[in-house]
Order: structure tokens, then C-alpha cells, then sequence
């Protein structure tokens, strides 16, 4: 059996599931997420906890078994503490500044600004003179896709090291033009 499928799901106090067929809504102090399923996974609410059960031991249901269970507890991490991922930025010129309604403005060497707005449920933390971005969230899948897209306006790259990581990313340096030492 999966060790992850298997696994009980403790619910906090305060947290609500609704489950409703395969779509199951999970509410919390920090909101409400909902989700469909597959419809052969079946999600019980037990004893305040929740099980996920799989019909067979057919290889695609032991992988779905698995991914039901991380995404139901992704679901109730998110509405009780949420989730945040920071970014970094590298480079002479390049800064960030936070705008009223909440989205960003980036200064990335492009001609132009580059404005990111944050989609419903995410919020962006910028420090005045800091370099630092922290997008946060109750959506585990969202917040770390629009850091993605964040990232990709400007991914580090290997010579300078000029660009947009991740708060203890690791970019492998490159020697340059015909190995010469810095």
C-alpha cells in the first residue's frame, strides 16, 4: 500500500470538510478551497480525521492514492497557516517596489517596468530597499506558480549571476569567455 495514501489526515480545530461525491471543500480560519477528485478515490471523514481510500491495487490507482492524500493535506495546511515561497533579486539596477493595490512594479534591465498583478487569493510582501519578494497564499499549486512566472521574467543565469532565484537556490557560476579567472 501507499505510505503516503494510507496516512491519516488530522483535521485542526476550526477546520470544516464538506465532501460532496469527489469534490471536497475544506474550510478554515484563513478561508475556504475546494477541489474535485478522482471519482474512484474515496475520501471519508473519520473520528476528525480524514482517510483516503483507493477501490484497487492497480498501479494508477496506488498513484492517485498517494496525490489525493498530499493534495487534501496541502488543502488543510493552507487554510489554517498558508503558504509562501520568497524570491530573491541579483543585479545592479534591478529592484522591486510594492504598489498600492498590491501588485508589483520590477525594475529587470528591460526598457520598460514590468508590472506583476497578483491573481485572486495571493498576496505579494516587498520591503522598502530590500531586494526580497514573498508571494503568499492558501493554495499551495497557485502560490508556487506565480512564483514561477515571477521567476521567469528574469531567471538567474551563469555568468554574473544577474537575475530572480529563489531565497537558497544555488546557481552554478560559469568561468566565461575562454576560462578566465575572476
Amino acid at each position: 500500500m501507499s505510505r503516503i495514501g494510507r496516512m491519516p489526515i488530522p483535521l485542526p480545530a476550526g477546520v470544516k470538510v464538506d465532501i460532496k461525491g469527489s469534490r471536497v471543500t475544506v474550510a478554515g480560519s484563513r478561508g475556504s478551497l475546494s477541489r474535485e477528485f478522482h471519482p474512484d478515490m474515496q475520501v471519508a471523514l473519520e473520528e476528525g480525521r480524514l482517510l483516503v481510500r483507493r477501490p484497487t491495487d492497480q498501479r494508477h490507482h496506488k498513484s492517485l492514492h498517494g496525490l489525493t492524500r498530499a493534495l487534501l493535506n496541502n488543502m488543510v495546511l493552507g487554510v489554517t497557516q498558508g503558504f509562501q515561497k520568497q524570491l530573491e533579486i541579483h543585479g545592479v539596477g534591478y529592484r522591486v517596489e510594492l504598489q498600492g493595490d498590491g501588485s508589483l512594479m520590477l525594475q529587470l534591465g528591460f526598457s520598460h517596468p514590468v508590472r506583476v498583478v497578483p491573481p485572486a487569493g495571493i498576496k505579494f510582501e516587498a520591503e522598502p530597499r530590500s531586494k526580497v519578494i514573498t508571494v503568499s497564499g492558501m493554495d499551495k499549486e497557485m502560490v508556487g506558480q506565480v512564483a514561477a512566472e515571477i521567476r521567469a521574467w528574469r531567471p538567474p543565469e551563469p555568468y554574473q549571476g544577474k537575475g530572480i532565484r529563489y531565497v537558497g537556490e544555488h546557481v552554478r557560476r560559469k568561468a566565461g569567455k575562454a576560462g578566465k579567472v575572476i
